[in-house]
């Protein structure tokens, strides 16, 4: 098959695998570039302690030929096929395809694979070997939905750009870390304290950032982060600087159960059956899942209510919104109120699951990472914001598990050390294949006669 291109001397025809093979040629030559010094030589120290440079020059090959061949593959087979579904979608008539069973009901399909994944996992692989499964890929998903739905209420409904949303999950770690180790309350009574405090401090960053809108909101946000993470670090007296604070009390079973083995109300001998530590993990699993729910409905409802109504018009347009007669100051308030808040939860059952929280937990590359989970999802779309934090949680940590690859690039290969590569690497390819996230369409809140999904097409720039 050939293709025409046309310029200012005339029409010619150029043949795809000739393209192809150029643009394979480029891209080798880009990633032989990059990756040189990342890839091909390592820095080590021998026995004398010595620095000495390894040469791994057969890995670097092998990424290059990748590369390559992988542009050849999309340039001449793949660019083609989507652009001729394309030509036949747009000659097709058009119909309205009524949506599948799993799309008319993916929320009740993911709540109820959610409840039934520790029992499955226990039941496939035990107790013991159920917790790291139930930790790190079940638990450590559910904060990070629980962050990114709180930032969406900021960023995807009220369209306020925050790089600071970090601060209030310290703000809810340390203010459970403080409270508990000092003063013995329980998770019970400090959980909705953290999350008013955080939600008081996300009134004072909102008060300063009124009158600021796009890349100065940004730098503020930013700057404040990073105040807080400073005076966390400096502040010894209070939350003894960059040492953290270790021996946070555990969540107890809303007081009447244990999961300590020293007290005499210890799970194990309340209910009569054998240790483990698997049982306190389940049950901050459920409990996480419990939290992600409520922000879940508390979002939706508020999204309904014209306090909800307010902050999408103005995301749309400021101006507009203030020649509506709406309120601005208190809008923009009640949403960094309302997102802190869940930071603030968030942080707190960060701190119990952990038992030990240091400033290093809180840097700004989490802030990105909760922004970036935000974005790929879909502004404004729990749902994709879900599917969003499950891809790059959970694909992040199961690079942990894949030591099959040390069988193809050598045994000095560590994954691990390669996640933030991949992670980017995935983010250029999603926002490439779907600029708007996961989730490209949402039903507004409002509607007349009918609820319509309003196409991606007619959002800008994902915000609707």
């Amino acid at each position: 098959m050939a293709v025409t291109v046309s310029n200012n001397t005339g029409e010619t025809v150029a043949n795809p695998m000739a393209r192809a093979f150029r643009e394979a040629i480029y891209a080798g030559l880009v990633a032989l570039g990059l990756f040189v010094l990342f890839i091909g030589l390592r820095t080590d120290q021998n026995i004398r302690n010595e620095l000495v440079l390894i040469q791994r020059w057969g890995l670097l090959a092998t990424v290059v030929i990748i590369t390559a061949v992988g542009r050849f593959l999309y340039v001449a087979f793949v660019i083609p096929a989507i652009e001729r579904a394309k030509a036949e979608k747009a000659s097709a008539p058009a119909a309205v395809a009524e949506p599948g069973f799993i799309r008319r009901n993916f929320n009740s399909l993911g709540i109820a694979v959610l409840v039934l994944y520790p029992i499955v996992v226990v039941s496939l692989v035990g107790f013991q070997s159920s917790l790291k499964w139930v930790d790190n890929f079940g638990i450590q998903i559910l904060i990070y939905v629980m962050l990114a739905w709180g930032l969406n209420i900021v960023v995807g409904l009220a369209g306020l750009l925050d790089l600071g949303y970090v601060a209030f999950y310290a703000v809810g770690a340390y203010a459970y870390a403080l409270l508990g180790t000092h003063y013995g309350l329980s998770f019970w009574i400090l959980l909705p304290a953290a999350g008013i405090m955080a939600a008081f401090w996300g009134v004072l960053l909102g008060f300063p950032v009124l009158r600021l809108r796009g890349d100065y909101l940004a730098i503020v946000t930013l700057a404040f982060g990073e105040i807080i993470r400073l005076v966390l670090i400096n502040w010894r007296e209070v939350t003894n600087g960059a040492a953290g604070i270790s021996g946070i009390p555990k969540v107890s079973f809303f007081g009447l159960m244990s999961f300590n083995v020293s007290d005499p109300n210890y799970i194990s001998k309340v209910l009569g059956i054998a240790q483990s530590g698997a049982y306190y993990k389940i049950f901050l699993y459920y409990l996480a899942l419990a939290l992600a729910l409520l922000t879940a409905f508390v979002t939706i409802r508020l999204r309904r209510m014209p306090v909800g109504r307010a902050w999408e018009a103005l995301r749309e347009d400021e101006i507009a919104c203030r020649s509506l007669g709406i309120n601005t100051t208190t809008t923009k308030l009640t949403a960094f109120a309302t997102g802190a808040m869940f930071g603030g939860f968030a942080g707190s059952f960060f701190a119990a699951r952990q038992g030990f929280v240091s400033p290093e937990s809180f840097v700004f590359i989490e802030s990105a990472i909760i922004l970036a989970i935000v974005v790929l999802g879909g502004m404004g779309s729990l749902g994709g914001i879900a599917v969003a934090a499950v891809v790059m949680i959970g694909g992040t940590e199961i690079l942990r598990e894949l030591d099959f690859l040390k069988v193809v690039f050598g045994p000095d290969f560590t994954p691990e050390l390669y996640r933030m590569l991949l992670f980017g690497m995935a983010m250029v390819i999603v926002m490439l294949w779907k600029p708007r996230g996961f989730v490209g369409s949402r039903e507004p809140t409002a509607f007349l006669r009918e609820r319509k999904a309003v196409s991606s097409s007619f959002t800008k720039e994902g915000h609707g």
